[in-house]
């Protein structure tokens, strides 16, 4: 497997037109939370007869976590911390969203929906294909990307970023 810093650079290199890096700024968290949201809704739990207490939190999404966490912890503890925080962000909203009577499928597919559109947009104003298509791995890298370049556009000192924004 590939180290982290190979990774960013693979995938920076289909992300360099500016439009295209705001799109993925924006969609990668949007593609992020309504995925989780959508795989959240997958009863695991409740499948293998767990109490209701427990089986609540045993899900398509916390599935999805803890495999993520795997690959995650084999490229940094910095990048698995990360990713806690991204996933934990996630949790809340869709508990949020479960606790306005709000219906979680129905917002987490049209978010889904509209970020995924927007994001072959913005690779076609790239002029190049999503990373994802060469390696689904790099579909666990977007969110590392967003996180280096927002850093870096905030002035912070990330470690990996191509791009350094002064």
């Amino acid at each position: 497997m590939r180290n982290l810093h190979q990774f960013l650079a693979d995938y920076g290199e289909s992300h360099q037109n500016p439009v295209n890096q705001w799109v993925h700024i924006i969609c990668v968290p949007a593609i992020f939370f309504s995925t989780l949201g959508l795989l959240w809704l997958v009863p695991i739990g409740r499948w293998l007869g767990l109490s209701p207490d427990v089986a609540y939190w045993v899900n398509g999404g916390t599935l999805l976590g803890v495999i993520s966490a795997v690959v995650y912890l084999r490229l940094s503890f910095g990048v698995f911390l990360l990713m806690v925080a991204w996933f934990a962000a996630s949790v809340a909203g869709i508990m949020a969203i479960q606790s306005a009577g709000w219906s979680l499928f129905w917002i987490s597919l049209v978010v889904w929906l509209v970020a995924w559109a927007v994001q072959v947009w913005g690779h076609k104003v790239e002029g190049k294909k999503p990373s994802f298509i060469e390696d689904l791995v790099f579909l666990l890298i977007g969110p590392i990307f967003v996180s280096v370049e927002v850093g870096a556009r905030l002035g912070l000192p990330v470690p990996h970023a191509t791009h350094p924004h002064r």
